[in-house]
């Protein structure tokens, strides 16, 4: 497959985030979509980490070191740690206002 196609699948996962974030007010679903532009930024980490490994390869070099494979690891150890984080402030946020709505928080001053 040509890396055309997986950027134009990462940019319509990114521009889907980005839509999700501007126009939701419901914090989960405003949480999901930030995942969702983790989730199209890892797939071109991969892609062209795939693409520079099959060009290398081409140029007989076999000892390729896959440093954005590890890098997408990373981010998505990191992004589970924020995931957790994330649920447990929407979760206090749901015990002092109930509700999930993003507008309630700035009842969360006072």
């Amino acid at each position: 497959m040509e890396i055309q196609w997986y950027i134009g699948l990462a940019a319509a996962l990114f521009c889907i985030g980005i839509v999700g974030v501007l126009t939701r007010r419901n914090s989960i679903i405003i949480f999901m979509c930030i995942e969702l532009m983790f989730n199209a930024v890892n797939l071109l980490l991969v892609a062209f980490s795939k693409m520079h490994a099959a060009s290398a390869a081409v140029q007989s070099n076999p000892s390729v070191v896959s440093d954005a494979q590890i890098f997408v690891f990373f981010i998505m150890v990191v992004a589970a740690a924020e995931v957790s984080v994330g649920l447990a402030i929407i979760v206090m946020l749901y015990r002092n206002t109930h509700s999930v709505d993003v507008n309630f928080l700035n009842r969360l001053k006072n």
